[in-house]
């Protein structure tokens, strides 16, 4: 006898996005090795009836038959069975309890991702597409992964469900990090069973370009970008999760890049800008030049190139953050007291985005544009009505942009770096962010950046994103008031767990007998692939000489490399501002553990830390004691007897196993504490409590150094 459901399952069902409507019944629907996945015949090859089609997401390019037969494999990967497949031709075909029915219908008000979801005896699962019978194939998942402990039982319920806003993003920083192929197929298997239909890849910035055509020799780098083939095969595994690639380039500000690569900047040529009509941190070839016949010709080359790869309905040219003192360039000025259709440099920006935009729509899609444009007078130039503006200022709640369609980013940036230390607000987005459904709001996005970790491993972004898009998914598909918690949806989404299919992040192996990681903070440049876009000074290169986790100094505030001093060999970093930090994005190390440092601080302040991570820190100066010791925080500081000497040099070295820490001072044990935490390896620094003094030589190693081995250290 079938089993009743639980008082927590009836007020909210194990699904995440919560369904719209659910109603739920007594009892579980068992899956069997009898269970067949049914679709009727004559609907097996399509994609969508007319009343499932719509711009937003953009087509379903998955038939019912292949998502028949990709639900049968992932209902194995969850439950061991391996449901037959049968077309829905005859009597013996009709579903019997147990049996998984999926049908296109063009009754009521489903739209293109809508469902219908019914278990009370056969499952059926109907929708007016197949982004919608996809939608309701992920909610039978979840439930079966949620709801029993052999994962072959769900709840019996009714449900018509379908989502508050059409565009639900998440946004990746693909021009100043390259992402792994294996990690994005991660991401977007998880925002298909989240029901998060659109991946934003932001693939071009200052510092690097990610699409590589043979078309654009020296563009892009082909071992740190995505070829013509890479983008089909991530089309391919999108459209088979019902995720649309969204790309998106960044002209013509944030093109460092691009203007260096064809030399059309603003910085190139006779009658050159200058570092005054841009960004105090920037050169003028973060611009591309406007003015110029060239440079538009070849924008407008680049984006029909690229326009070409995609099949999304939208297609992002970036156009935000031009320097209001462009304007004062004499280059600028001369273009615009000749050109009779732009007067201020408003128009020259908005003329230069209708341009690109006629390009976007001769490829049949829409154009967007983070907002910004619209702060600056452009008297006789006007936006083209159907750009779509992402709006980074606003807080989502209502449209900005009068005229123009929008999708909401700004409460949703998260930029793990301890220059900006943006995360998302997630208590606010759980209990207090109500999505907006003006027609004019398209919907909303998560929205990574990732300045000063351009490096970064993939899993330390994951680790600062995965709360927030789950949050996001929930809330722009169903925006009414949360009936819990955060706590509780944190756990419930916890139990659903990851899709079938996911691999295991890749866990880097322990290096042993050597250094994992060693920054000499001496000159040298960006590797492949990646362009300087600050001016001399600004986002200095720490290179890791031993593995793979490199950094730079944030903006505007850097670290002063320094030579000819007594203990250093090459050269050393000096900080002086709680801004001057370097960014690595590493996952902490969990222990045993070494570090060691060579430092010559020059001020005593109430906390110093040289690393740090959002669990844990390293500290050169801990608060309340000003002694060399380390920090879990939310926990515990720890403190050795040992205070580091001002205005000399001094090798310290943390020596850690499981539970204890040994403090080493040019070789000589000077502290032990009965604690340990994981090693560090977010930043040197944090916003707050940066170094004062010069630092060289930061060596990590996996393993717990011997005394003799640690004083052997130079």
């Amino acid at each position: 006898m079938p089993s009743t459901a639980t008082a927590t399952e009836a007020a909210v069902p194990s699904v995440v996005p919560r369904p719209t409507d659910w109603t739920a019944l007594d009892g579980r629907t068992e899956l069997t090795e009898r269970t067949r996945i049914l679709i009727d015949r004559r609907a097996g090859s399509t994609t969508a009836l007319p009343s499932g089609r719509s711009e937003f997401p953009g087509p379903a390019h998955q038939s019912v038959r292949k998502l028949a037969t990709q639900l049968r494999t992932e209902i194995k990967q969850v439950t061991g069975i391996t449901p037959r497949i049968a077309q829905i031709a005859h009597r013996a075909s009709r579903p019997a309890d147990g049996d998984i029915t999926l049908g296109l219908t063009p009754e009521g008000k489903l739209g293109a991702e809508g469902y219908t979801f019914d278990s009370a005896g056969p499952i059926r699962i109907e929708a007016a597409s197949t982004h919608g019978l996809y939608y309701g194939t992920r909610t039978l998942l979840q439930l079966l992964r949620a709801t029993a402990d052999d994962h072959r039982a769900v709840p019996r319920a009714r449900s018509t469900d379908r989502p508050a806003q059409a565009i639900r993003m998440v946004h990746l920083d693909a021009g100043r990090k390259y992402w792994k192929i294996a990690y994005l197929e991660n991401l977007i298997r998880r925002m298909g069973d989240q029901k998060l239909n659109t991946l934003f890849l932001h693939l071009s910035e200052s510092e690097g370009f990610r699409l590589y055509s043979p078309k654009f020799p020296g563009l892009a780098d082909p071992d740190h970008s995505y070829s013509r083939a890479d983008i089909e095969h991530l089309k391919a595994f999108a459209a088979r999760h019902h995720v649309q690639l969204m790309p998106g380039l960044e002209l013509p500000g944030h093109a460092t890049v691009i203007s260096e690569a064809f030399g059309i900047g603003f910085g190139s040529g006779a009658g050159a800008c200058t570092g005054a009509h841009t960004h105090s941190h920037l050169t003028p070839d973060w611009i591309i030049d406007m003015t110029s016949d060239k440079a538009i010709a070849k924008s407008k080359e680049i984006v029909d190139e690229f326009a070409g790869w995609f099949d999304a309905p939208l297609f992002s040219i970036g156009a935000e953050e031009v320097p209001g003192q462009l304007a004062e360039c004499p280059r600028v000025k001369d273009h615009l007291a000749g050109a009779p259709d732009v007067s201020t440099l408003g128009d020259l920006l908005n003329r230069y985005i209708n341009t690109l935009d006629d390009v976007v729509t001769s490829h049949g899609k829409r154009t967007a544009v983070y907002n910004g444009s619209e702060h600056l007078a452009a008297p006789q130039q006007k936006v083209h009505d159907p750009v779509v503006f992402l709006t980074w200022e606003g807080t989502g709640a209502e449209p900005e942009i009068p005229g123009h369609d929008e999708i909401a980013i700004g409460p949703f940036y998260d930029t793990p770096n301890n220059y900006h230390h943006l995360y998302p607000d997630e208590p606010w987005m759980y209990d207090s962010w109500a999505p907006n459904t003006d027609p004019d709001m398209l919907g909303s996005g998560v929205t990574n950046w990732a300045d000063y970790n351009f490096w970064a491993d993939d899993g330390y972004f994951e680790q600062s994103m995965a709360g927030a898009r789950a949050i996001l998914a929930d809330r722009a598909w169903n925006k009414s008031t949360t009936p819990d918690a955060l706590a509780d949806f944190r756990a419930r989404a916890a139990r659903i767990g990851d899709p079938p299919g996911t691999t295991p992040a890749p866990v880097p192996p322990r290096v042993e007998g050597r250094p994992s990681h060693h920054w000499t903070f001496d000159d040298a440049s960006y590797p492949s692939g990646w362009t300087y876009a600050g001016s001399p000074g600004n986002t200095i290169f720490a290179k890791d000489v031993a593995g793979r986790l490199s950094g730079t100094s944030y903006i505007i505030n850097n670290p002063t490399p320094v030579d000819g001093m007594d203990g250093v060999r090459g050269k050393a970093w000096r900080f002086d501002s709680d801004r001057d930090g370097v960014g690595f994005g590493g996952l902490d190390v969990a222990e045993p553990w070494t570090a060691s440092v060579q430092v010559r601080p020059t001020a005593r302040t109430a906390d110093q830390v040289l690393l740090s991570s959002r669990a844990g820190a390293l500290k050169l100066m801990q608060h309340g004691t000003g002694q060399v010791g380390f920090t879990r925080y939310g926990a515990a500081d720890f403190s050795f007897d040992y205070t580091v000497p001002l205005d000399r040099w001094t090798r310290l070295t943390w020596v850690t196993t499981p539970g204890h820490t040994t403090l080493y001072a040019d070789g000589q044990r000077v502290g032990s504490v009965a604690a340990s935490v994981p090693l560090p390896l977010r930043s040197i620094g944090t916003e707050k409590a940066s170094l004062r003094g010069d630092l060289d030589e930061l060596t990590t190693w996996d393993e717990a150094l011997s005394p003799e081995e640690v004083a052997r250290l130079r």
